[in-house]
This record gives structure tokens, C-alpha cells and sequence, in this order.
């Protein structure tokens, strides 16, 4: 017997789909016999599949430099796409104009590309159409500009408060919405509310010329009230204050292949740059990633398990559905060393023949969705983390990282990291500056020894990049230990 979706959960799906009824079809004299006339236009002799895909989103951003505010920025939209898919090619059309004249246009193209054996995309205009916009579920609701501002310089006077030496402070807020709705031609029709909101701060500390800088912030997918409630926004300014404060003592990194011993959390980026990109599905069906045609092999240690899950509530890398409408959940990808999967959308499935995992995601409404992460990150271990560090008589703990660069077919990476520790006989000693890691993402897997208790997922600040598309994601990490990261330094 199959079991009954949750009420609660069913309730708001219900809620979403009346929403974005409303807004994007009704609005746009869109109902069902013109997405059914749609749908026929779409699937031309030799489609496999398709679907439609509307948007409506809107977003802002505020930067507040030096108590001035230096950026205000507002933008809304809507829009469709149409896509058809015939075995490996795929048709796209996408159009700023909702009406079903414009609709049925897309889908007709985006079927005889597909047809066609080509894969390219068109955007259609309507010539003289004028954009309409709505905007509704705003997860700013009940703040002004004014207070939005008020917000940003509450950061500025908290991080100057925190030490006399803060030369500069930059605070930043960006508040997002999109209301979705995808019909398949499978009979699917679903939709999403989603809210994103972020804020940050950059303080410069200044000590007898030398100058260093120390960043914090956070996020997630909840109204703006619960984001600062208490006293979250003074939290991150002191914790950007106490970064650069470390910076300002920190030695010169040494050189060479040391011990490592990543943090719990943000340290996941390397997680998530290195191997992750490398198990989603695209890079797997063509053969060009490091785990291609692996699966039920061993790739990390025992002690390593690396999900993905796209359903944790209120985690900047969640969805409810993704932006194919299937539903998200948590994919193990490793388990205990062994590749057990890879994140899938329904294209790269349906050719591998395996499920969809809900990971087809897309930038916007002129976007092709791919496989793509969502919250990406290595559950807990049995290791105390103050074990793992005793554990190494000498090394270097990596608590922070900044920018880094990725190949992502091969997994080698070059990190910096943003706060760092010399590790001596089993304690923490004096703090690095100018400390890169360097290697290979399938590599550091097999070099994890330890993995700590104490997992955690960052703070909600994370963008991923893939051909062209940014969307926001979630990582997260235990402390672990990795015997042997070659580090770039300058000691």
C-alpha cells in the first residue's frame, strides 16, 4: 500500500499551486486548454518528452559602505520557457511575455528544434509588448527601505564597536522571491513559493600599516524578521572583527605536504567544489568526470559518507520541488567510501535509466535546467574534534576559506584559506596567512582518516557557478582529518 503524503506538506503544495495560478496563468489568460493546446504544439513525431516552465520573481540589494549607501538596487519579472527533448537533444524557447498566443509560439519552436536534431535556444518577443509585473510573498514584508537601511548600519556600529582599529566596514542585505510553476508533459503540474535572503558584512582592520579583513554572513530561505532576530546581526560583525583581529597576528603558511585538519561547516565548500560537481549526473553519462562509471566502487575512505539533500527546511540550497517539479529528498552519493550515486535530472535519468533525484535546477525562465547540487555536505563521523586534533604532531588546521579554483572534471582544486592554524604536537598554534590547499578532490577522499562528531552546515551564504548558471546551494562538513594536502605558503 503506498503511503499518504504528509497533510501538512500536501496543504502547501496546494497553497503554492493556487498562488502561482493565480499570478502566472489567470493573470496571463492562461488556463488549461491553453496549456493542453500548448503541450500538443510541444510534442511534435519524434518528441520524447517536454515541458513548460513559468516564472515570476523579484529581487533587491542594498550595500551600506562606510555608513553610506552605496548601492539600491530594485528588479521584477516574469517569464516562460518551452522545452522538448528528443533523446539527447534538446528544443528551448523562452519569452518575457505570458499570453497564450506567445506560449503556444515557444512550444512550437522549442519542438521543431528538438525534431530537428538540434540544440540551441530562441528567445521570442512579442513586438510593442509591454512587461507586466506582480510581485507577492515578499520575504522582506513589514520592512521599509528605511528600515532595511537601519538594518545594514546596525552591522556598521556593531563591527566599529568591536575593535578601535576597524578602518572600513561594508554591509550588505539582498532579498529574493520566485513563484514557479512547471507543467510536464507527463501530466505533472506543480509549484513553488520560494523566498532567499542574505546578509553580510567585510570589516578592514588597520594596524601599524599593515592592513587585513575578515568577512561573515548568513542566510537561508525564511522571512527576513527571523534572520536577524536576537542578536544574530551583532554575532556576525564581532565574528568578521575576530577573523581580521587573526589575520592581523598570523605567520607566513610554510610550503609543502602537510597534515590537514578542515573545519566543521564552510570548509564543505571544498566538499562541495571538488567531488561534488564531479557526481552530478551530466559530467557522469558523458564520461568526463574522475567518478564516471563507478558506481559501487570505493572512492574515500570507510569513514566517508557525502549526501545531498535539497529538503532541509529553511537551508539557502533548498526546494521544495525542483525546477522540473520533482519532488527534492536527500541522495546519498557516497556511503561509508563507496559511490553509490550520482544527482540527476530528468534528462541525464531518463537516458542512464535510473530515477530523477530531484536535482534538475535552472537560473531562470531562459535557462535549460541541469543536475545541479542543493545542500551538499559529509555526515558525521565517531571522532571528538578536539581528538582529531591532538591526533596530529604537526599540521595545519583550516578553519575558514576565501576564493578558490576548480577543474571540474578532474577534482583538482586551488584553495585559500581565509583563517588558518599551525597545528604542533597536538594543539593549535600561531595563525597562518596566505595559506592555499592544493589537489585533487577523488585524491582527498582517500587520504580522510578522522571524522569528527560535530557536523555542521554553513551559515547560508553560498553560490555555485555551472555553465553560466549561478544558484544558490548549501554546504557543510565535520571536522575531518587528511593525511597529506600539499600547502602553498610562503614561509
Amino acid at each position: 500500500m503506498s503511503k499518504s503524503p504528509d497533510p501538512s506538506t500536501f496543504e502547501l503544495q496546494q497553497q503554492a499551486l493556487v498562488r502561482a495560478r493565480g499570478s502566472l496563468l489567470d493573470t496571463a489568460d492562461l488556463g488549461d486548454r491553453q496549456l493542453d493546446r500548448a503541450m500538443g504544439a510541444l510534442l511534435k513525431p519524434g518528441v520524447d518528452w517536454g515541458d513548460l516552465y513559468f516564472s515570476e520573481y523579484s529581487s533587491e540589494s542594498w550595500v551600506l559602505e562606510d555608513g553610506i549607501v552605496k548601492t539600491a538596487s530594485h528588479d521584477r519579472g516574469r517569464g516562460m520557457s518551452a522545452r522538448a527533448v528528443s533523446g539527447e537533444k534538446s528544443g528551448f524557447a523562452y519569452s518575457d511575455d505570458l499570453d497564450p498566443a506567445t506560449l503556444l509560439r515557444a512550444a512550437d519552436t522549442a519542438g521543431a528544434i528538438a525534431r530537428g536534431g538540434g540544440r540551441r535556444q530562441i528567445e521570442l518577443r512579442r513586438a510593442g509588448a509591454s512587461r507586466r509585473l506582480y510581485a507577492a510573498g515578499d520575504p522582506g514584508e513589514g520592512y521599509s527601505d528605511e528600515s532595511k537601511v537601519d538594518l545594514l548600519h546596525a552591522l556598521d556600529r556593531e563591527a566599529r564597536g568591536a575593535d578601535t582599529r576597524v578602518r572600513q566596514v561594508i554591509a550588505s542585505l539582498s532579498i529574493a522571491r520566485n513563484l514557479m510553476l512547471v507543467c510536464s508533459s507527463d501530466g505533472r503540474l506543480a509549484a513553488d513559493d520560494r523566498p532567499l535572503v542574505r546578509l553580510g558584512v567585510t570589516v578592514l582592520l588597520e594596524q601599524n600599516g599593515e592592513v587585513r579583513h575578515g568577512v561573515s554572513g548568513w542566510g537561508g530561505r525564511l522571512p527576513l524578521a527571523d534572520l536577524v532576530a536576537g542578536d544574530t546581526a551583532g554575532e556576525h560583525a564581532r565574528e568578521a572583527v575576530r577573523q581580521a583581529v587573526v589575520n592581523l597576528d598570523a605567520r607566513p603558511a610554510p610550503a609543502g605536504e602537510e597534515v590537514v585538519v578542515l573545519g566543521p561547516g564552510w570548509p564543505g565548500v571544498l566538499l562541495h567544489e571538488a567531488v561534488g560537481h564531479g557526481l552530478e549526473g551530466d559530467f557522469n553519462r558523458k564520461g568526463v568526470s574522475a567518478f564516471a562509471g563507478r558506481i559501487g566502487e570505493a572512492v574515500a575512505t570507510e569513514q566517508c559518507t557525502v549526501v545531498d539533500d535539497g529538503s532541509m527546511p529553511g537551508r539557502r540550497g533548498s526546494l521544495e520541488i525542483d525546477d522540473e517539479g520533482t519532488p527534492t529528498g536527500r541522495t546519498i552519493l557516497i556511503e561509508n567510501g563507496v559511490l553509490a550515486g550520482y544527482m540527476q535530472d530528468r534528462l541525464n535519468a531518463g537516458l542512464m535509466g535510473v530515477k530523477p533525484t530531484g536535482n534538475g535546477r535552472r537560473e531562470s525562465y531562459a535557462h535549460l535546467p541541469m543536475p545541479r547540487m542543493t545542500n551538499t555536505f559529509m555526515m558525521p563521523g565517531p571522532h571528538d574534534p578536539e581528538e582529531i586534533i591532538r591526533s596530529v604532531k604537526k599540521g595545519v588546521y583550516a578553519k575558514n576559506f576565501g576564493g578558490g579554483q576548480v577543474d571540474i572534471t578532474s577534482g583538482k582544486f586551488v584553495f585559500s584559506a581565509s583563517e588558518a592554524y599551525r597545528i604542533e604536537d597536538g594543539k593549535l598554534g600561531a595563525p597562518l596567512r596566505d595559506a592555499t590547499l592544493i589537489g585533487d578532490g577523488p585524491t582527498v577522499l582517500t587520504r580522510v582518516s578522522m571524522v569528527g562528531s560535530d557536523l555542521a552546515l554553513d551559515p547560508g551564504v553560498g553560490v555555485c557557478g555551472k555553465d553560466g548558471q549561478s544558484v544558490p546551494v548549501g554546504v557543510g562538513l565535520p571536522t575531518i582529518r587528511v593525511d597529506g594536502i600539499t600547502v602553498g605558503g610562503t614561509a
